[in-house]
Formats: structure tokens, C-alpha cells, sequence
């Protein structure tokens, strides 16, 4: 295991790097995690690949000054600079690389394949975000108006917590839900981290249609890996996403909620990787 960093522009991205195989693994955490949640993977597959996992700005180790707007072309800068840095010739004609990416890490999978479908030979997702529209997060990033009072309830939360409080006790609200909400409103760092990490990836934004198209036109391997319990990312949302896939396309549910990236899943995580 290798925990390392390099520079980009003003800022220290960290990483860690294990495994010994011939393949290549890029890895995006979830949101609040860590690169580090990948550690694992190298034990039941470092043979046949190399897991590279990134901490995203605003997350783990990586430093990040460059504001709020990390662009799916910066993104790919620093990928880049990564296999540089730990000699990855992905100037190869015939180079391609698997992509991991649980929940938000999801998302930034997407953003990248979209860029270069042509060099990732498989899409490996664990309750991914990104294969719907959230309106509140919508709304909340993409939006001027909609940023600001981000900006402003995050700073002055209590009406937003009154709101949700109340949304649960009706049954508007599933429980689950609320304590997510509870979790990431309740402390004032949480919250600033909250609004940092979100509007800083807003422009990960995937195009669902074309990256289906994509996906269809390359043959890329697509692996969903889905929580049976997972209130907060429904299987159904990754069923209707590879309506018309099926050839190069699997989804798997587990015995799980959310936190499916977990070594107590290792044995449904591993074929996805390597079937």
C-alpha cells in the first residue's frame, strides 16, 4: 500500500495506490469518504488489477485551493499526472482502465467516462449517484439563486431542520432520510464541509443519454451493485438506467443498505470487478 500526493496547480491531491496486477482500477469514494475506503479491494484482487483511489477536494488528505468548480477536464488532468506519477503508461493506443465509484464517487465515475468512453473498459458502480436528477441538489448547485440560500441555510439552519423535523413526524419523510439530513445539519464544520463539497463537483454533471450511447457503442462493460435495504439510492433508478443495455450490462443487489462498499461485501463486489 502506497499513500502518496502530487501537485496540481495550487493544490496537493492525495492517493493511495495498491495492488500488483496487470489492469488498472481508478476508485472515487463516497461522500465524507475516503480514499482509503478502497484499501480492501488489493486483498482479493490485487493480483490481476492496480486500485489507484483519489480523495476527492474537500475530502481526506487532498488539499484543495482551486474554488468551487472542478471541471470533468481538470479531473482528467490529475488522473493523468496520477499515472505519470506512478508509472502508468495510459498513452498506450491500446490502454483502458476500470473505473470505481461508490455513491458520489458514482457521479465522477460517470463524468470521466463521458470524457474518453473509448479507454475504460469497465464501469463498476456501488449505489451510484448521478443516474438521476436530484432536484434539491439542482437546486441547490446549479442554480444562482438557488446556491445562495444554500450558502445562507448552511450558515442559519434552523428553519431547514424545523422543515425536515416536521416532514418525518407527517410521514413526508422516510426515517432514514432524516437522519442523513440530522447528521450533515446538525454541527456548523459538517455543514461548511457540506456546502464546500457540493458546489465545488457541481460540474460533474453525466449525460445520461449519451453516456448510454456510449456505453452501447464501446461495449463497456456496466457492473451496478445496488443495497436491497438502501433507502437513500434505489435499485430502481440503476433497473431503468440500463433498460436496452442488458448485453454489456449487470445489476446486482445485495443484503445491504447504503454502505455497500464494505469487505463484508467483498464476494458480490468481486465478480463485478472481474467478471
Amino acid at each position: 500500500m502506497v499513500q502518496g500526493q502530487i501537485k496540481y496547480r495550487q493544490s496537493v491531491i492525495s492517493y493511495r495506490l495498491s495492488g500488483s496486477g496487470p489492469r488498472v482500477a481508478v476508485c472515487f469514494h463516497g461522500y465524507g469518504g475516503e480514499a482509503k475506503s478502497f484499501d480492501f479491494f488489493s486483498q482479493y484482487a490485487g493480483n490481476e488489477y492496480r486500485f489507484l483511489a483519489i480523495d476527492l477536494p474537500y475530502h481526506g488528505q487532498t488539499d484543495w485551493q482551486e474554488g468551487l468548480n472542478l471541471l470533468p477536464t481538470e479531473l482528467e488532468e490529475i488522473l493523468h499526472l496520477l499515472f505519470e506519477q506512478v508509472s502508468i503508461d495510459y498513452r498506450q493506443p491500446d490502454f483502458r482502465y476500470t473505473l470505481v465509484g461508490y455513491s458520489l464517487g458514482g457521479r465522477v465515475c460517470l463524468s470521466l467516462y463521458q470524457l474518453r468512453p473509448e479507454a475504460v473498459e469497465r464501469l463498476v458502480l456501488l449505489a451510484p449517484d448521478g443516474l438521476k436528477v436530484n432536484f434539491w441538489y439542482w437546486l441547490a448547485t446549479q442554480t444562482r439563486a438557488g446556491n445562495q440560500f444554500f450558502a445562507f441555510t448552511m450558515k442559519k439552519p434552523q428553519w431547514f431542520f424545523g422543515l425536515v423535523k416536521g416532514m418525518n413526524k407527517t410521514g413526508l419523510l422516510n426515517t432514514s432520510i432524516f437522519k442523513f439530513v440530522k447528521y450533515y445539519i446538525g454541527d456548523p464544520v459538517v455543514r461548511q464541509q457540506l456546502y464546500s463539497r457540493w458546489t465545488s463537483l457541481r460540474k460533474l454533471k453525466p449525460e445520461l443519454s449519451t453516456i448510454k450511447k456510449q456505453i452501447l457503442q464501446n461495449h463497456t462493460a456496466l457492473r451496478l451493485i445496488y443495497g436491497i435495504h438502501d433507502r437513500i439510492i434505489l435499485s430502481s433508478i440503476g433497473k431503468k438506467f440500463i433498460r436496452g443495455m442488458e448485453t454489456d450490462s449487470r445489476l446486482i443487489e445485495i443484503h445491504a443498505g447504503h454502505q455497500v462498499l464494505h469487505e463484508k461485501h467483498v464476494k458480490e463486489i468481486l465478480p463485478a470487478l472481474l467478471q
